[in-house]
């Protein structure tokens, strides 16, 4: 039998459909991609312009609000020692070439909005909010708190929440709407690498490969230039006579041939749903390189494999299967090219045992690899019978008739960083995926997000009581 008082609370959110709509179109219209710092603002302008416009909203909605230092905010209700949190992010990744639609018009076009950030994380962020201020306006006081956090550098480095976690209270039980449903109960660890390699001179000269925004996301565009000696060009252009990847695109200036390659973007969490252009220009490269610059292209070929076999790391574990590595960025400076990573390992490994793999690979290649830089956000693990994921099971399939059972992601969440926290759905079949171009909500799935958040948020209260 359903609760009455979820009933009331989701009956208000049906009432305030169209107010819902207004404020999260606002909110995607405002670009909120990182920029450099102002006073007040850490990560831009336009990442302080969305954190304004949620935090006074929330004052005109009767919450309390906090602004840490620009980093992050939130705001909250109810009262009493213990506190609930929903952790979304207002920033967003790069919109890259491509869009139908504006990337930041937020327009309506049957039943969709389209706009980066609509998936990730500004329509569920948005969708929370609501919830929790649903829960204010049928349930005014609780005996518990519930907070909705607003982040504003969750694509580039967690700064914010790590502020958070430096001047404020971790939640008694938190969750991050930044995932699948009915939740994600594991978070592969997550390492960012770079590596770099001589640009190789002999019968051919690589003087640059240039593509790649972020690195957790699949680069749809990249360029490279080849100096060709006399003595190779006859060789490279019966190559270039067979080329079959009609992706790629080179014309010759005298002697340097220049080449781009185009692809498909995706989250660096599953590469496999993208198409790397730096992947077909390398293997471009290798399939025309002469004899003596073989080893070369091939060993910089192999890099670029989403398995990480190329970088001697290719693994799995029984809970969270294969480990993925994304080629995010490639740039070309000093001599040398270098190549940034975004991997996703198993839950079972160690950050530790991944950089000695790479580095004991490297050591074999032929061609003068270097590790460059390794960071790590170790990864995340919660037991199928822990109450927090009971409960928002339980929640999702009395929302959905759905036993949908939790998984392990690649992606990375708050929920990675705050403790007690789990991140939970965001979108159904039809919405765009995160990081892509045309990026997608169903407004109808918005709606039904912020029922099924007010849900899962007040149970989560009502248990902590």
């Amino acid at each position: 039998m359903a609760d009455p008082t979820v009933t009331r609370i989701q009956d208000w959110l049906r009432a305030h459909e169209d107010d819902l709509l207004r404020d999260t179109v606002k909110m995607l219209q405002i670009p909120s991609l990182e920029a450099p710092a102002l006073p007040n603002a850490p990560f831009g302008p336009e990442n302080r312009k969305a954190l304004d416009l949620a935090l006074d909203l929330a004052k005109g909605f009767g919450m309390k609000t906090t602004d840490l230092d620009g980093y992050i905010g939130y705001a909250e209700i109810g009262s009493g020692e213990k506190m609930v949190a929903s952790l979304g992010h207002l920033d967003v990744v790069p919109v890259g070439p491509g869009w139908k639609h504006a990337p930041f018009g937020a327009e309506i076009d049957e039943g969709y909005i389209y706009s980066r950030g609509a998936t990730d994380d500004k329509g569920p962020t948005m969708a929370s909010f609501y919830a929790i201020r649903a829960i204010n306006e049928c349930v005014p006081d609780l005996g518990v708190r519930i907070r909705q956090i607003f982040g504003c550098n969750e694509e580039s480095g967690f700064a914010c929440v790590h502020h958070y976690m430096e001047v404020d209270e971790a939640p008694t039980l938190g969750v991050a709407p930044d995932s699948g449903w009915p939740l994600i109960h594991g978070e592969k660890g997550i390492a960012s690498i770079t590596t770099s390699i001589p640009l190789v001179k002999g019968e051919v000269e690589l003087l640059e490969v240039t593509g790649g925004q972020r690195i957790n996301i699949v680069i749809d565009e990249c360029k490279g230039r080849l100096r060709v000696s006399q003595a190779a060009r006859k060789h490279v252009d019966e190559k270039l006579a067979d080329k079959w990847d009609a992706n790629v695109t080179y014309q010759w200036d005298g002697d340097v041939l220049s080449i781009l390659a185009k692809g498909k973007a995706a989250h660096g969490a599953a590469p496999f749903f993208g198409d790397s252009a730096a992947t077909r220009l390398l293997r471009f490269l290798m399939e025309i390189a002469p004899l003596s610059t073989e080893t070369y292209f091939e060993e910089l070929f192999q890099a670029m494999q989403i398995s990480g076999q190329g970088l001697g790391i290719h693994g799995r574990d029984e809970e969270s299967k294969d480990l993925t590595s994304n080629p995010g960025v490639l740039t070309t400076e000093s001599g040398r090219l270098h190549i940034a990573y975004s991997v996703r390992y198993p839950v079972t490994w160690k950050g530790a045992d991944v950089k000695s793999k790479v580095e004991a690979h490297l050591a074999t290649l032929k061609s003068g690899w270097k590790l460059e830089h390794f960071s790590d956000s170790p990864g995340l693990y919660f037991p199928l019978d822990h109450p927090l994921v009971k409960t928002i099971c339980e929640v999702y399939k009395e929302e959905t008739g759905d036993d949908k059972k939790p998984e392990v992601m690649g992606g990375g969440t708050y929920a990675r960083a705050i403790p007690n926290t789990v991140s939970i759905g965001t979108c159904w079949e039809g919405d765009g995926k995160a990081h892509e171009t045309d990026e997608r909500l169903r407004v109808e799935h918005l709606f039904k997000a912020s029922r099924i958040y007010a849900h899962i948020l007040y149970r989560l209260a009502t248990q902590l009581k």
